[in-house]
Protein backbone atom coordinates (compact mmCIF):
# COMPACT_ATOMS: atom_id res chain seq x y z
CA UNK A 1 0.00 0.00 0.00
CA UNK A 2 2.94 2.50 0.39
CA UNK A 3 4.12 2.27 -2.96
CA UNK A 4 1.72 4.49 -4.44
CA UNK A 5 2.20 7.01 -2.24
CA UNK A 6 6.42 7.06 -3.57
CA UNK A 7 5.09 7.03 -6.82
CA UNK A 8 3.30 10.65 -5.73
CA UNK A 9 6.48 11.76 -4.18
CA UNK A 10 8.34 11.22 -7.19
CA UNK A 11 5.82 13.04 -9.42
CA UNK A 12 6.01 15.87 -7.20
CA UNK A 13 9.42 16.21 -6.57
CA UNK A 14 9.61 16.45 -10.96
CA UNK A 15 7.17 18.98 -10.68
CA UNK A 16 9.19 21.32 -8.41
CA UNK A 17 12.44 20.39 -10.67
CA UNK A 18 10.80 21.52 -13.67
CA UNK A 19 9.21 24.53 -12.38
CA UNK A 20 13.15 24.95 -10.84
CA UNK A 21 14.35 24.41 -14.14
CA UNK A 22 12.12 27.25 -15.70
CA UNK A 23 12.67 29.54 -13.19
CA UNK A 24 16.82 29.32 -13.44
CA UNK A 25 16.44 29.20 -17.00
CA UNK A 26 14.42 32.83 -17.10
CA UNK A 27 16.76 33.95 -14.57
CA UNK A 28 19.75 32.85 -16.76
CA UNK A 29 18.45 34.91 -19.72
CA UNK A 30 18.31 38.32 -17.65
CA UNK A 31 21.69 37.69 -16.36
CA UNK A 32 23.29 37.42 -20.01
CA UNK A 33 21.27 40.66 -20.95
CA UNK A 34 23.04 42.46 -17.76
CA UNK A 35 26.11 41.35 -18.79
CA UNK A 36 25.76 42.00 -22.71
CA UNK A 37 25.04 45.46 -21.49
CA UNK A 38 28.21 45.72 -19.05
CA UNK A 39 30.54 44.60 -21.38
CA UNK A 40 29.16 46.83 -24.52
CA UNK A 41 29.51 49.78 -22.37
CA UNK A 42 33.05 48.86 -21.26
CA UNK A 43 33.85 48.94 -25.04
CA UNK A 44 32.03 51.99 -25.58
CA UNK A 45 34.43 54.12 -22.95
CA UNK A 46 37.24 53.67 -25.45
CA UNK A 47 35.20 55.39 -28.54
CA UNK A 48 34.85 58.65 -29.48
CA UNK A 49 31.75 60.39 -28.34
CA UNK A 50 30.02 60.03 -31.77
CA UNK A 51 30.59 56.36 -32.09
CA UNK A 52 29.98 55.45 -28.45
CA UNK A 53 26.63 57.44 -28.89
CA UNK A 54 25.31 55.66 -32.06
CA UNK A 55 26.00 52.22 -30.68
CA UNK A 56 24.21 52.90 -27.09
CA UNK A 57 21.01 53.77 -29.31
CA UNK A 58 21.29 50.59 -30.54
CA UNK A 59 22.18 48.33 -27.59
CA UNK A 60 18.89 50.16 -26.50
CA UNK A 61 16.91 49.23 -29.65
CA UNK A 62 18.37 45.64 -29.00
CA UNK A 63 17.44 45.56 -25.29
CA UNK A 64 13.83 46.98 -25.61
CA UNK A 65 13.03 44.29 -28.36
CA UNK A 66 15.21 41.65 -25.63
CA UNK A 67 12.39 42.82 -22.64
CA UNK A 68 9.22 42.81 -25.08
CA UNK A 69 10.61 39.27 -26.04
CA UNK A 70 10.30 37.67 -22.56
CA UNK A 71 7.22 39.49 -22.15
CA UNK A 72 5.76 37.78 -24.73
CA UNK A 73 7.26 34.22 -23.14
CA UNK A 74 4.68 35.04 -20.30
CA UNK A 75 1.02 33.77 -20.24
CA UNK A 76 -1.17 36.11 -21.34
CA UNK A 77 -3.86 37.95 -19.07
CA UNK A 78 -7.33 36.54 -18.93
CA UNK A 79 -10.24 39.05 -18.14
CA UNK A 80 -12.83 37.39 -16.34
CA UNK A 81 -16.86 39.40 -15.99
CA UNK A 82 -18.57 37.07 -13.64
CA UNK A 83 -22.81 37.48 -13.71
CA UNK A 84 -21.98 38.13 -9.56
CA UNK A 85 -19.48 41.09 -10.35
CA UNK A 86 -20.62 44.88 -10.06
CA UNK A 87 -18.71 47.95 -11.59
CA UNK A 88 -17.26 50.84 -9.22
CA UNK A 89 -20.41 52.37 -9.52
CA UNK A 90 -22.28 49.38 -8.00
CA UNK A 91 -24.13 48.54 -11.66
CA UNK A 92 -24.79 44.91 -11.76
CA UNK A 93 -22.78 42.98 -14.96
CA UNK A 94 -25.28 40.25 -14.77
CA UNK A 95 -27.18 38.71 -17.93
CA UNK A 96 -31.00 38.38 -17.76
CA UNK A 97 -32.17 35.04 -16.96
CA UNK A 98 -32.09 33.13 -20.37
CA UNK A 99 -30.96 35.97 -22.32
CA UNK A 100 -27.59 37.58 -23.97
CA UNK A 101 -28.72 41.22 -24.63
CA UNK A 102 -25.84 43.31 -23.05
CA UNK A 103 -27.25 44.80 -19.63
CA UNK A 104 -26.81 48.70 -19.34
CA UNK A 105 -23.89 48.07 -16.46
CA UNK A 106 -22.21 45.63 -18.69
CA UNK A 107 -22.05 47.58 -21.79
CA UNK A 108 -20.66 50.16 -20.08
CA UNK A 109 -18.18 48.23 -18.40
CA UNK A 110 -17.02 46.68 -22.04
CA UNK A 111 -16.68 50.56 -23.41
CA UNK A 112 -14.75 51.15 -20.48
CA UNK A 113 -13.04 48.57 -17.96
CA UNK A 114 -12.71 46.13 -21.12
CA UNK A 115 -11.63 48.51 -23.95
CA UNK A 116 -8.51 50.13 -22.12
CA UNK A 117 -7.03 46.73 -20.63
CA UNK A 118 -7.22 45.20 -24.64
CA UNK A 119 -5.50 47.79 -25.65
CA UNK A 120 -3.22 47.68 -23.01
CA UNK A 121 -2.29 43.99 -23.47
CA UNK A 122 -2.84 44.52 -26.97
CA UNK A 123 0.64 46.21 -27.32
CA UNK A 124 1.86 43.33 -26.12
CA UNK A 125 0.47 40.35 -27.53
CA UNK A 126 0.88 41.79 -31.02
CA UNK A 127 -0.63 39.28 -33.31
CA UNK A 128 -2.83 37.20 -30.58
CA UNK A 129 -6.65 36.74 -31.67
CA UNK A 130 -9.05 37.64 -28.88
CA UNK A 131 -10.92 34.66 -27.66
CA UNK A 132 -14.29 35.66 -26.22
CA UNK A 133 -15.71 32.36 -24.42
CA UNK A 134 -19.21 32.30 -22.88
CA UNK A 135 -19.99 30.28 -19.49
CA UNK A 136 -22.81 29.33 -17.96
CA UNK A 137 -24.07 27.06 -14.80
CA UNK A 138 -26.61 23.73 -14.85
CA UNK A 139 -29.63 25.15 -15.13
CA UNK A 140 -31.30 23.33 -17.66
CA UNK A 141 -32.15 25.90 -20.63
CA UNK A 142 -34.50 24.06 -23.36
CA UNK A 143 -36.33 25.53 -26.14
CA UNK A 144 -37.56 23.21 -29.22
CA UNK A 145 -37.83 26.48 -30.88
CA UNK A 146 -34.10 27.29 -30.87
CA UNK A 147 -33.03 29.78 -34.05
CA UNK A 148 -29.38 29.01 -33.70
CA UNK A 149 -28.99 26.68 -36.82
CA UNK A 150 -31.22 29.11 -39.02
CA UNK A 151 -29.81 32.66 -37.67
CA UNK A 152 -27.02 32.46 -36.00
CA UNK A 153 -24.33 33.48 -39.20
CA UNK A 154 -26.89 36.49 -39.98
CA UNK A 155 -26.35 37.31 -36.39
CA UNK A 156 -22.64 37.13 -36.63
CA UNK A 157 -22.43 39.32 -39.58
CA UNK A 158 -24.51 41.99 -37.96
CA UNK A 159 -27.62 41.85 -40.48
CA UNK A 160 -30.05 40.53 -36.99
CA UNK A 161 -29.23 41.43 -33.56
CA UNK A 162 -28.16 39.00 -31.43
CA UNK A 163 -31.26 39.63 -29.28
CA UNK A 164 -33.55 37.52 -31.81
CA UNK A 165 -31.58 34.49 -30.95
CA UNK A 166 -33.47 31.43 -28.71
CA UNK A 167 -31.37 28.89 -27.32
CA UNK A 168 -31.91 25.55 -26.92
CA UNK A 169 -29.34 24.69 -24.30
CA UNK A 170 -26.52 25.46 -22.24
CA UNK A 171 -24.33 25.83 -25.10
CA UNK A 172 -26.56 27.94 -27.52
CA UNK A 173 -26.75 30.39 -24.59
CA UNK A 174 -23.26 30.61 -23.96
CA UNK A 175 -22.07 30.67 -27.70
CA UNK A 176 -25.30 34.02 -27.76
CA UNK A 177 -23.18 35.95 -24.69
CA UNK A 178 -20.26 35.75 -25.77
CA UNK A 179 -21.53 36.50 -29.50
CA UNK A 180 -23.12 39.69 -27.49
CA UNK A 181 -19.85 40.69 -26.48
CA UNK A 182 -17.65 40.41 -29.52
CA UNK A 183 -20.26 42.52 -31.63
CA UNK A 184 -20.37 45.17 -28.97
CA UNK A 185 -16.38 44.83 -29.28
CA UNK A 186 -16.36 45.22 -32.92
CA UNK A 187 -18.87 48.31 -33.07
CA UNK A 188 -16.11 50.08 -30.61
CA UNK A 189 -13.52 49.27 -32.87
CA UNK A 190 -15.71 50.56 -36.04
CA UNK A 191 -15.25 53.81 -34.35
CA UNK A 192 -11.54 53.90 -34.37
CA UNK A 193 -10.09 52.21 -31.12
CA UNK A 194 -9.15 48.45 -30.67
CA UNK A 195 -7.17 48.66 -33.97
CA UNK A 196 -6.13 45.50 -35.60
CA UNK A 197 -7.56 42.82 -33.01
CA UNK A 198 -9.50 40.19 -34.19
CA UNK A 199 -12.45 38.70 -31.98
CA UNK A 200 -13.66 35.52 -32.27
CA UNK A 201 -16.77 34.03 -29.84
CA UNK A 202 -16.91 30.38 -28.25
CA UNK A 203 -18.85 28.42 -25.72
CA UNK A 204 -18.30 26.30 -23.12
CA UNK A 205 -21.45 26.64 -21.75
CA UNK A 206 -21.42 24.64 -18.15
CA UNK A 207 -18.84 22.26 -18.59
CA UNK A 208 -15.65 24.43 -16.66
CA UNK A 209 -16.00 25.77 -13.03
CA UNK A 210 -13.81 29.55 -12.44
CA UNK A 211 -10.88 26.78 -11.72
CA UNK A 212 -10.38 25.33 -14.69
CA UNK A 213 -11.91 21.88 -13.72
CA UNK A 214 -14.44 20.17 -14.74
CA UNK A 215 -17.87 20.63 -13.47
CA UNK A 216 -20.03 17.84 -11.59
CA UNK A 217 -23.61 17.81 -12.40
CA UNK A 218 -25.04 20.66 -10.77
CA UNK A 219 -28.98 21.80 -12.10
CA UNK A 220 -28.84 24.79 -9.63
CA UNK A 221 -28.62 28.67 -10.16
CA UNK A 222 -24.75 29.60 -9.30
CA UNK A 223 -24.05 33.09 -11.08
CA UNK A 224 -20.57 32.61 -9.69
CA UNK A 225 -20.07 30.68 -12.76
CA UNK A 226 -21.77 32.35 -15.38
CA UNK A 227 -19.01 34.67 -16.76
CA UNK A 228 -17.64 35.83 -19.84
CA UNK A 229 -13.62 35.08 -20.42
CA UNK A 230 -11.93 36.88 -23.14
CA UNK A 231 -7.92 35.66 -23.60
CA UNK A 232 -5.62 36.51 -26.06
CA UNK A 233 -4.90 33.43 -27.81
CA UNK A 234 -1.19 33.18 -30.32
CA UNK A 235 -2.65 32.23 -34.07
CA UNK A 236 -2.17 28.62 -35.09
CA UNK A 237 -0.06 27.38 -37.59
CA UNK A 238 -1.83 24.78 -39.48
CA UNK A 239 0.04 21.29 -39.64
CA UNK A 240 -0.07 18.11 -42.06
Amino acid sequence: MRRPTQIKNSSEDLNVWQAFTDLMSNAFLIMSLFLLLAIVKSSLLTSNSKEKDQKIQGLELTVSSFKKEIERLKAPPVIVIKDSDRDAQGRSLKFETGKADLPEGLRIFIEGNVVEKLEKFSKVYQGYVVDVIGHTDGQETFNPASNLDQILEQVAQGSQPVKNLKPGSNADLGLMRSLAVVKKLQAIQEKGRLKGLKFRAYSAAQLFLPSGQYASQNRTSDETRRRIEIRFTPPGVEQY
